[in-house]
């Protein structure tokens, strides 16, 4: 399982890495969301500094939608999704491949868009360790459940629309938690004030790969 999915990590990865749509495009379109969002909050930098931990995990989120785009649309062209269960991939590993690169990729939007955030709404970190830690945990919850409700709609036509009506309102509790832990860490707050959303995030994330590895299998036939 784990030899699959570095395969399948190294796969996705060297194909964004040589078609930098991920940078190019998904990237960009996170730091306009977070322009219009400052042009929509007006010139008063004290509601920017406010809303920006919010206005952060929703930039994030919306570009995940595309960046999970992205990772199925690779397996759907030139039939690559049958190519690879062929293969004789462990279904868990495939999982695991798939959201690791996304993640990865996750990753480096969060650290583009945590720098849009300070020069743009004037934020200042008092506490790394909390940023840090959501985004490394929020990455990892947002690949999981973004790749398995990627896989759920990757035999549709309308995939493209349904996957944010799927993803989405799942995904709920990480820009609650990730809001949270970000108002902490730039508010001067302790690492106990992020503790309980800390074990929010975690328990997300526990659940989605767990299940992720349980049910790929399946719903990549049913695809």
């Amino acid at each position: 399982m784990w030899r699959d999915a570095l395969l399948v990590a190294g796969k996705d990865l060297r194909i964004e890495a040589r078609s930098r749509v991920a940078l190019g495009q998904v990237a960009p379109f996170g730091v306009v969301a977070l322009v219009l969002f400052a042009f929509a909050l007006g010139p008063d930098p004290t509601p920017l500094r406010r809303g920006a931990p919010g206005l952060f995990w929703v930039a994030v989120l919306f570009s995940t939608v595309l960046a999970v785009q992205r990772s199925v649309s690779v397996e759907s062209a030139d039939g690559a999704r049958d190519g690879l269960r062929l293969a004789g991939l462990d279904p868990a590993g495939l999982f695991l491949g798939k959201a690791a690169a996304v993640a990865a990729q996750l990753l480096v939007l969060e650290a583009v868009l945590g720098a849009g955030v300070v020069v743009l709404f004037g934020v200042r970190v008092t506490d790394p360790l909390l940023v840090v830690g959501s985004c490394l945990l929020g990455a990892v919850g947002l690949a999981a459940s973004g790749t398995l409700y990627g896989a759920l709609s990757a035999g549709l036509r309308v995939k493209e629309t349904l996957l944010p009506f799927l993803l989405l309102p799942v995904v709920v509790p990480v820009l609650l938690a990730g809001t949270k832990l970000w108002q902490a860490g730039v508010a001067g707050g302790t690492p106990a004030d992020g503790t309980p959303w800390l074990h929010l995030l975690l328990a997300f994330d526990a659940v989605y790969v767990a299940f992720g590895v349980l049910v790929f299998g399946p719903i990549q036939e049913s695809a």
